[in-house]
C-alpha cells in the first residue's frame, strides 16, 4: 500500500507525518518510535469506538502498550472542560505517568480536548493524532494548537478560547477511515481543503478544480494527494510560526472570522460549512476593499458548490452576527483583522476594516 510521509521541523518538537490508505493496524509500530512508554490511553468518542480506536489499541497492544480505551459523547458539546476532567480522571485510575501516551482517535472535538488533556496533564504528556474525519486530518491534527470552547454566564460560547500549543509526536492517517463519515460531513471537510489553495498553492487549486468526482468518491490515490498536499502546506505555515507571533500562521484562519461568528448565532451549519460561507465572505470583502475581482470570488463559489456546501447563511441576524465577530479571539485592541486574498494562492492579514463594510457584506451573507 502506498503510503507519505511528511516531517513536521520544529526542532526537539519535531514529529512526523504518515498518511496511508488501509494500515490501521499499524499504528502501534508508529507510535512505539515516537514513546518510551508501557502506558498509553485511547481518546474516542462513540463513533470512533467501533472499529477504529478498538483497532488501534489492538495494535498499541501488539507493541508492548497497556492501552485502556475511554468514550466521550460525540458532538462539540464534549469539547469543555469538564470533559477535559473526565480524562484527567481517568489518567489518574491509570496511574499515568509523564510517559504515558495520549492517543487520539476522532475528528477535531476529539483531537483538540485530548491533546489539551495531553498539554496539561502533569505539565505535558506525549500526545498521538490519529484523525478520522476529513477536517482532522487535513487542518486540526497538525500544528500543535488544542483546546476547549468556554462557555460563559451571558450564554455566549467563546470556541478554542481555552486552550495551548502542544505538539503531537506524530500524526498517523489512514484515509480509510474517511468512508466511515456522513456525506455532509465530508463536504464540511472539504472547506478546508479549498482553504489551502486560497491561501497557499494556485496550482493545488486548480487541482481541486479538476478531480471534484475523484475527490467526492474517496479515490485512494486522489485522497491521500489532498490530505498529503495539505499537510505539507499546514506543516510549512507551522514551521515558520508555531507559536503565532509573526502573523505568518494567522493565514490558517482565512474565513475563520466569519465562521465562529456563524457557529456561535446558529447550530444550522458544521464548522466546515461555517468555513465555506466564511471563504466567500471575506473574498467578498476583498472585493469591497478593491483587492481582487469578481472572479476569484465566483472561483471560490463554484468550487465550494461542487463540492455540496454552502456560500451563504440567509435568516441569521446580521447584527448578532457583527457583534460576535467583535468578540473573536482574533479581534486586537477592539478591532477587527481579516485572512483576504489578493489572489488565488496568495493571502494577507489585513486591519482597521470600515464596520460599515463589514456589516454590509455580513448583511449580504445573511440575506
Amino acid at each position: 500500500m502506498q503510503r507519505t510521509e511528511l516531517l513536521v521541523s520544529l526542532g526537539e518538537r519535531s514529529y512526523p507525518i504518515v498518511v496511508t490508505s488501509g494500515e490501521l493496524d499499524c499504528v502501534g509500530e508508529s507510535a512505539r518510535t515516537r514513546s518510551r512508554g508501557t502506558q498509553a490511553i485511547v481518546v474516542c468518542d462513540e463513533n470512533t469506538r467501533r472499529p477504529f480506536a478498538e483497532a488501534v489499541a489492538k495494535s498499541l497492544g501488539s507493541v508492548g502498550f497497556a492501552a485502556a480505551t475511554m468514550s466521550l459523547a460525540p458532538g462539540e458539546q464534549s469539547k469543555s472542560l469538564e470533559s477535559a476532567a473526565t480524562i484527567y480522571e481517568r489518567l489518574i485510575e491509570l496511574a499515568a505517568d509523564r510517559q504515558t501516551l495520549v492517543v487520539a482517535v476522532g475528528g477535531g472535538v476529539v483531537g483538540d480536548l485530548a491533546g489539551f488533556a495531553a498539554a496539561t496533564y502533569s505539565r505535558g504528556v506525549p500526545f498521538l493524532q490519529v484523525p478520522t474525519s476529513l477536517l482532522a486530518q487535513v487542518d486540526s491534527s497538525v500544528g500543535g494548537k488544542v483546546g476547549v470552547n468556554f462557555h460563559a454566564a451571558d450564554g455566549r460560547i467563546a470556541k478554542n478560547m481555552i486552550g495551548a500549543f502542544h505538539q503531537p509526536v506524530g500524526v498517523f492517517i489512514d484515509t480509510e477511515t474517511l468512508r466511515s463519515l456522513p456525506d455532509a460531513e465530508l463536504r464540511a471537510g472539504l472547506a478546508e481543503v479549498v482553504k489551502y489553495g486560497v491561501i497557499l498553492d494556485a496550482e493545488f487549486f486548480a487541482f481541486l478544480e479538476a478531480n471534484v468526482d475523484a475527490i467526492r468518491a474517496l479515490d485512494p490515490a486522489a485522497t491521500r494527494h489532498v490530505v498529503a498536499r495539505c499537510c505539507r502546506l499546514k506543516a510549512d505555515v507551522v514551521e515558520a510560526d508555531e507559536r503565532e507571533v509573526t502573523d505568518r500562521r494567522a493565514i490558517l484562519n482565512y474565513g475563520h472570522t466569519f465562521a465562529h461568528a456563524i457557529e456561535a448565532g446558529t447550530r444550522q451549519f458544521r464548522h466546515g460549512e461555517a468555513v465555506a460561507i466564511g471563504m466567500v465572505a471575506a473574498s467578498r470583502l476583498a472585493e469591497r476593499l478593491g483587492r481582487v475581482p469578481s472572479d476569484v470570488t465566483e472561483r471560490q463559489i463554484q468550487l465550494l458548490r461542487r463540492f455540496g456546501l454552502p456560500i451563504a447563511a440567509p435568516g441569521l441576524d446580521a447584527d448578532r452576527l457583527f457583534d460576535a465577530m467583535r468578540h473573536d479571539k482574533k479581534t486586537v485592541a477592539g478591532r477587527l483583522r481579516f485572512i483576504l486574498p489578493r489572489r488565488i494562492g496568495d493571502v494577507d492579514l489585513v486591519s482597521g476594516v470600515e464596520a460599515a463594510i463589514v456589516r454590509e457584506v455580513v448583511q449580504q451573507t445573511a440575506s
